[in-house]
């Protein structure tokens, strides 16, 4: 019985020695984790409400960090795990919310500074690195503390002397009153607002064709996530004396604050061997009606070219609820290539597809959205009205954004922005008819 006794004792001595060992530390299991999936949102400067990138950051957050990794709620990503593989899919593992949940349930230690990995670096005020060039806009606009502002407009001129091809963009708006910025290439010798003083801030005259950017560079909204590391193969073509012009769609949040949008552009060394272009399966019109907690809103487009689907990115309201992506091919095969079953207008991200997929020419892209337009919706700002498209965010959009990539010689020599030459927009019939 003591023999026995004796190699107990020393089982659990072993046990307990090897728990010592292994016992989860933030410098060598935690922090590789935040650097990967926390940092490029989670630093000072950025979106984030707070800091981590050092354990004194991390420390007082933990019990927080260990909700909000063991519901899921962070990382934000909504894209079903059924349909398609991201690229830029901010998903923890398993392993890693394991590892996480144990660093707090163990005492949340520091551990061996040692054992922590060499820190991230970041270019200040950018998430893409130090961009070639920076345009902002000239004057401050001011954004009153209450009231709707129409949307604001502004152009900006490159002086670019030679054709370059954009490589990554990243828009910096004050995002505190911020809904969104998109921005769009005008190029040189376009008469789209050709009155319009470059570099003042205005609101377009009723019925012109300001409302028709494509979205053909990078633009902002709530949540955005960039893509991955742009490919070298692939590239936006901006030419001599082109201007780019921005899309402001400012909301007050109850304290008077001046915005000084600006965007920084990498230019690609040479170029590419794929350019990237835009789409668009959109709906303009529709009635969604009073208390309809699932109203469905289809959009249909077709692509002109054989290309390669590459992103998607949903948008909608504060009454979006759902997204679906579906490519048809000519022959009539179908595909579902994203769903996002629970939309949320907080967080709206572009899904990257880790391998981007052939659309033969005349493929068409279909979105369907639903919407909750009940009192079940706590971002509802009132049930109880028949709501139509309209650009503020009490109103709705269905948007159903995609880029495709395609062989330069392929691509129209317009850019595509004859009302995006590359997609012809569909309006369904019973959605045509539904006001």
């Amino acid at each position: 019985m003591r023999t026995l006794a004796v190699a107990l004792a020393l089982s659990v001595c072993a046990a307990a020695a090897t728990t010592n060992t292994t016992a989860v530390t933030f410098n060598k299991q935690v922090l590789p984790i935040m650097q990967k999936r926390c940092q490029d949102c989670h630093r000072p400067g950025e979106v984030a409400p707070m800091s981590l990138l050092t354990y004194q950051d991390a420390r007082p957050w933990a019990k927080a960090i260990r909700q909000a990794v063991l519901t899921k709620k962070m990382p934000p990503w909504f894209a079903d795990p059924a349909y398609g593989h991201f690229s830029n899919d901010r998903t923890l593992s398993q392993a890693e919310i394991d590892t996480i949940i144990s660093w707090v349930d163990g005492g949340a230690k520091e551990g061996d500074p040692k054992d922590a990995p060499a820190p991230r670096t970041f270019v200040e005020g950018w998430n893409i690195g130090k961009p070639d060039l920076v345009l902002q806009m000239p004057n401050a606009f001011h954004v009153p503390a209450t009231g709707v502002i129409e949307y604001q407009y502004v152009i900006l001129p490159t002086n670019l002397k030679e054709d370059k091809w954009i490589l990554a963009a990243e828009v910096r708006p004050n995002r505190s009153v911020m809904h969104h910025v998109i921005t769009s290439i005008r190029e040189p010798g376009s008469k789209w607002m050709a009155d319009m003083q470059p570099g003042v801030v205005f609101v377009p005259p009723k019925g012109s064709r300001a409302g028709q950017l494509d979205g053909g560079l990078s633009g902002y909204v709530p949540g955005q996530a960039l893509p991955p590391a742009g490919s070298p193969r692939r590239a936006t073509l901006l030419k001599a004396g082109s201007d780019i012009v921005f899309q402001l769609h400012y909301t007050p949040n109850g304290t008077p604050v001046d915005d000084q949008t600006k965007i920084g552009i990498i230019f690609a060394k040479e170029p590419p061997n794929e350019r990237l272009m835009g789409g668009n399966s959109a709906a303009y019109r529709f009635a969604i009606p009073p208390g309809d907690s699932n109203f469905e809103v289809d959009g249909t487009s077709t692509v002109a070219y054989d290309s390669y689907l590459y992103s998607m990115m949903p948008h909608a309201h504060l009454r979006g609820k759902s997204f679906e992506y579906r490519i048809v091919r000519p022959d009539g095969t179908s595909e579902t290539v994203l769903k996002v079953p629970h939309y949320d207008f907080h967080w709206q991200l572009t899904y990257y597809l880790e391998k981007p997929i052939f659309l033969p020419k005349g493929t068409k892209v279909e979105v369907t959205a639903h919407f909750d337009n009940s009192a079940n919706n706590v971002n509802n700002p009132d049930p109880t009205k028949e709501i139509h498209w309209g650009e503020q965010t009490f109103e709705e959009m269905m948007m159903g954004y995609f880029s495709v990539v395609v062989d330069p010689k392929d691509a129209p020599a317009d850019n595509g922005r004859r009302r995006q030459a590359s997609v012809q927009s569909e309006l369904p019939a019973r959605l045509a008819s539904a006001q």
